[in-house]
């Protein structure tokens, strides 16, 4: 029993912790202002209708998944728009056993109004916008998580200042979009992958954990886009050989191991419909090219100043100062450079929002790093404005704060 709960007796919210939750807080706040501004789209109804079918009707159409056709990008990011939808209906199927007849939702053919559900179910946008905006707030947990192992608190709140006030990702959080949720994975994955290269030096059943955590942040990229595992997995692979030194020939049966655990929880995502599943790997979506016109586009926009700023400072002070070129700070760069120079040819997608949580986490090393020099309080200075900056910028974005 002791055993059972050592990990919560180790758990401790102090005021790292407390901060870290405070702009995580104000990150929520921010996507819950703009939700109380925004109007149901057309895409939004959608991933609505789409993602219903997903948990409802899986077969909608002979030969195609849903009504929309076969789900090009990923299935996740519909599954999270439909889920409010279908619990609703499961709450009102439930409520019509105390209705009279001619009240109840779903009538006894079987049909549904559409008309009342859609009256029924109050704050849609708002159950719409939830899931991605909480799956916004673990990435940022992520990378607090990430950044403060690695860096030290004051590296862990200059990458989380930074990411919290982010229009480009508040942006994705506040749109049915697969973009944060493959975010999420291939970000998770990378450095999940890394953690499992150090655990291969320690106890097995720690490697053992760690290895299933891997293979569930896989699953989670391969259901998000259809291009997002393969780049987690090989950038994740690349991580494990650098890292495993002695063990580098574990690397590659780890990596496919989780890949192919990957796909079964995929499959498992498609309802385990071998036509709907098959698709995944008939179509062309899934292909990638390189361009620098989204790293071009992002860094050229004003409210985004403050971060690139700090990728500036950033790339100048690894590239000037000796100490800060090794593993911690290397690692997230090259996986920022080598997902902002990607652009899909086929499904839509935005890898170089992808990229944004390596590009933050890189940041916020050779910034710690820079904390601890000769001249660490003026860094601290310069840091501070420049996350002023950005979090100004991001609040002037916001609709109805200016």
């Amino acid at each position: 029993m002791a055993h059972r709960f050592g990990i919560l007796r180790r758990f401790r919210f102090n005021r790292p912790q407390r901060i870290a939750a405070g702009l995580l807080a104000l990150f929520l706040a921010q996507g819950l202002w703009v939700t109380s501004r925004q109007t149901l789209t057309n895409r939004d109804y959608q991933y609505a209708r789409c993602g219903r079918e997903t948990w409802e009707r899986p077969e909608a159409e002979p030969g195609y998944y849903t009504s929309c056709g076969n789900i090009r990008d990923g299935i996740l990011a519909y599954r999270m728009a439909g889920l409010p939808l279908t619990l609703n209906l499961l709450v009102e199927r439930g409520l019509d056993r105390f209705r009279p007849p001619a009240d109840r939702v779903v009538q006894t053919s079987g049909e549904i109004s559409t008309w009342e559900l859609r009256h029924q179910l109050t704050h849609v946008l708002l159950l719409m916008r939830l899931p991605f905006l909480l799956a916004g707030c673990v990435l940022g947990g992520c990378i607090w998580w990430v950044t403060r192992r690695l860096y030290g608190n004051l590296g862990g709140y200059t990458a989380l200042a930074l990411y919290c006030f982010s229009p480009a990702i508040l942006r994705d959080c506040l749109t049915p979009s697969a973009e944060v949720l493959a975010a999420l994975g291939v970000y998770g994955g990378v450095y999940t992958s890394i953690g499992v290269a150090h655990a291969m030096m320690g106890p097995r059943p720690k490697s053992r954990v760690r290895i299933v955590l891997l293979t569930v942040l896989l699953g989670v990229a391969a259901a998000a886009h259809i291009a997002a595992l393969p780049v987690a997995a090989l950038l994740g692979l690349a991580a494990m050989i650098w890292v495993a030194e002695g063990h580098r020939s574990q690397a590659l049966p780890i990596v496919g191991m989780a890949s192919a655990g990957a796909l079964v929880l995929l499959f498992a995502s498609y309802g385990f419909l071998p036509d709907a599943f098959s698709y995944v790997f008939r179509s062309a979506d899934g292909f990638l090219w390189f361009s620098l016109d989204p790293a071009r586009r992002f860094f050229s926009a004003f409210e985004n100043a403050g971060i690139t700023i700090a990728a500036g400072a950033a790339a100048f002070l690894y590239l000037g100062v000796r100490r800060s070129r090794y593993f911690g700070n290397t690692m997230p760069l090259f996986c920022a450079l080598v997902l902002m120079a990607l652009v899909m040819t086929g499904a839509p997608g935005s890898p170089w929002v992808w990229s944004l949580p390596f590009l933050l986490t890189f940041a916020g090393g050779v910034f710690a790093d820079a904390y601890e020099s000769p001249r660490g309080r003026l860094a601290m200075y310069a840091a501070g404005a420049i996350v002023v900056l950005q979090a100004a910028l991001c609040l002037m974005s916001l609709p109805g704060m200016v």
